[in-house]
C-alpha cells in the first residue's frame, strides 16, 4: 500500500531542485516505509527508524521509491530537499545493512572491555571509563585485537555516529606519539616534540 504525505504538495512547478536530492530513493527488498502526516517509518530485516520529516519538504512513497520535494524557492528549497533526502537514504540503509564504526586504542596498558550495554575503558588514567552503549547500539572487541579494537554496529546513523565521537572523546590521539582513541584508519599528524628539535639543532 502507497501511503503518501497529503500537508504539502509535491514540489511546486518551476521550483528549484537538487540535482541530487530529486533522485528517488530505492526501497530494497524486504524494506518499506510508511507516512503518517509528518513522520515517516521505515522498516527493514536489521531495525525499524522513524523520523519526523524535515521542513520545508514533501516527501512521497511510490512503489519501491521515495521522493522528495522542496516546497519553498530559491536555493533553500534545494538544499533542504539534498538533506532530506540524505537523511531519509541513511534510515533506508541503517534498516537493510546496518553501520559500522570501528575505534582503535593506541597506548600502552590501554584496553577496552564490554559487558552488556556498559563498554569499560582503561585509557591512562587513574580510574577506567564506564561508557553505557546507547540502545540499538551493539559492541564487539575481537579477542585477537587483545582489547584495543572497539567495533560498533547500529541502524541509526546519527547514533552510532555520536557515539563513537564520544568514545573517542575521552582521549583523542596526542600530537606527540599518537596515544588516544582514534578511528581505525585515522591518519594523526604527529609533531617532532622537543627532543626532535634540539637534535635537529646541533
Amino acid at each position: 500500500m502507497t501511503t503518501v504525505n497529503q500537508t504539502q504538495p509535491q514540489g511546486f512547478p518551476g521550483i528549484r531542485q537538487s540535482r541530487t536530492g530529486k533522485r528517488p530513493i530505492p526501497l530494497p527488498k524486504g524494506v518499506s516505509a510508511t507516512l503518517k502526516e509528518r513522520s515517516i517509518e521505515i522498516r527493514g530485516p536489521k531495525a525499524t527508524l522513524a523520523r519526523n520529516v524535515p521542513d520545508h519538504v514533501s516527501v512521497k512513497v511510490d512503489g519501491a521509491h521515495i521522493h522528495v520535494a522542496p516546497t519553498v524557492p530559491g536555493r533553500d528549497g534545494a538544499r533542504f530537499q539534498g538533506l532530506a533526502r540524505a537523511l531519509l537514504a541513511g534510515m533506508v540503509t541503517g534498516v537493510a545493512d546496518g553501520y559500522t564504526k570501528t575505534l582503535q586504542l593506541v597506548g600502552t596498558g590501554y584496553r577496552a572491555e564490554v559487558k552488556g550495554q556498559v563498554l569499560n575503558l582503561s585509557l591512562g588514567f587513574s580510574h577506567p571509563i564506564a561508557f553505557p552503549l546507547p540502545k540499538g547500539i551493539k559492541c564487539d572487541i575481537p579477542g585477537d585485537s587483545k582489547g584495543t579494537l572497539v567495533i560498533l554496529t547500529g541502524s541509526d546513523k546519527e547514533v552510532i555516529g555520536q557515539t563513537a565521537a564520544k568514545i573517542r572523546a575521552f582521549r583523542p590521539p596526542e600530537p606527540y606519539g599518537g596515544k588516544g582513541v582514534r578511528y581505525q584508519g585515522e591518519k594523526v599528524r604527529e609533531k617532532a616534540g622537543k627532543a626532535a628539535k634540539a637534535g635537529g639543532g646541533k
